[in-house]
């Protein structure tokens, strides 16, 4: 018997701000901005996905005014009818940051739609590998001092977890501070803990280079997006000049970006998000890009409990991205949401993403315009962070 066509007739888009604390630290580590979408049908399904900070209030307005026309009356299951329409009618010359954004959040929430009406998780609709995926908690803040570091990552190693990531190319000491840091951690927590490290574009491909150099004894397992705009040409030069694997791919918000990131033999790992680059659509196609290739797929970005759908779902999927700030969203907003254990995140037993937005929640944390947001970047003083 064939299913009964569902209509879409209502996105919701809103932003929202709240403040991160870290444990054993007074205040707030920084106030992240997220962007929530839900997603209605005339028939009163809903499912709802989020993206980040970037560009909030353009991604609202498009979901509402621009996509919202396109596709209204489209059933929320046929997502690959539901991105082409948005493609040629909105984007047909080029792949901007907000459509990938806004078309992110709209397709977690289609899948979330599309799962609950199959009665299955989004992870066994993208593939059901498993219904787990292995995890790495990401630590190493660049306003941490020294001893910091070595404290909090003793202290997720004596919870059970054993891979850790830190930031680097933040440091007014250059690359050679970040080298003394990740030396002092890899030190501090032995041999047999995955170690990776994080520029977020930062470093130009000779500064990138000269750490490698200063730390490829270190057994680093990858160096996550060491280059400025993750250039392709300059990523692949640098790996064919290091020992240290390099993973990238998570803001990037189309699969022939993806694309060029594996055919210039730049990456040993990709990592596409599917809250930034289109969604579960999207990240699929990376991913099986990827398998072609025989690349493994990682979460690096955040929103953890969206992109373990991912990683459990396909056969290359490996580690999903627990960052503290993300790890508190998914905590906070989300009721039902899990966290890792034993290094894994298990897939809850429900259908679509598994858990269910807590509005009360979204409704303290909303932000109506850009004047109310607070001033909250990531704080850069060391001297600023004080134990409760």
């Amino acid at each position: 018997m064939e299913d009964a066509t569902l209509k879409i007739k209502q996105i919701k888009a809103s932003v929202h701000q709240f403040p991160v604390y870290l444990p054993m630290i007074d205040k707030p580590l920084e106030h992240r901005i997220f962007t929530f979408c839900e997603v209605e049908t005339e028939e009163g399904h809903k499912g709802f996905g989020v993206t980040g900070a970037f560009l909030p209030w353009s991604i609202v307005m498009a979901l509402q005014h621009d996509i919202l026309p396109v596709i209204t009356d489209m059933d929320p299951r046929d997502t690959e009818a539901i991105h082409a329409k948005i493609w040629w009618t909105l984007n047909t010359r080029t792949y901007t940051g907000v459509i990938s954004n806004a078309l992110a959040a709209l397709d977690i929430a289609l899948w979330d739609i599309k799962g609950k009406e199959a009665g299955r998780s989004v992870a066994q609709l993208i593939g059901g590998h498993q219904d787990y995926s292995d995890t790495y908690i990401t630590f190493g803040y660049p306003f941490f001092d020294h001893d910091q570091l070595v404290e909090y990552a003793q202290k997720f190693v004596a919870e059970g977890n054993t891979r850790l990531k830190m930031v680097v190319a933040c440091d007014k000491g250059g690359w050679r501070e970040d080298a003394r840091r990740i030396r002092t951690v890899r030190e501090a927590v032995g041999p047999d803990i995955d170690l990776m490290i994080d520029a977020n574009y930062k470093f130009t491909p000779l500064e990138a280079r000269l750490l490698c150099r200063e730390i490829e004894e270190l057994n680093l397992t990858w160096f996550e997006e060491p280059l400025h705009q993750n250039d392709a040409r300059a990523l692949a030069d640098l790996r064919s000049r290091t020992n240290i694997p390099i993973a990238a791919g998570q803001m990037e918000g189309h699969r022939w970006r993806i694309r060029e990131l594996v055919e210039k033999e730049a990456i040993d790992i990709l990592q596409p998000n599917c809250c930034y680059n289109g969604g579960y659509t999207e990240s699929q196609k990376a991913a099986h890009l990827a398998q072609t290739y025989n690349l493994p797929i990682a979460n690096g970005g955040g929103w953890p409990i969206f992109n373990m759908h991912t990683m459990a779902g396909l056969m290359n999927g490996t580690w999903t991205e627990f960052h503290w700030g993300m790890w508190q969203a998914g905590q906070r907003f989300f009721k039902g949401s899990p966290g890792p254990e034993n290094n894994q995140v298990k897939i809850p037993n429900k259908p679509g993403l598994g858990f269910e937005p807590d509005y009360d929640m979204l409704k303290d944390s909303l932000v109506k315009n850009p004047a109310e947001l607070l001033e909250g970047g990531m704080l850069t003083n060391r001297d600023q962070l004080t134990k409760a």
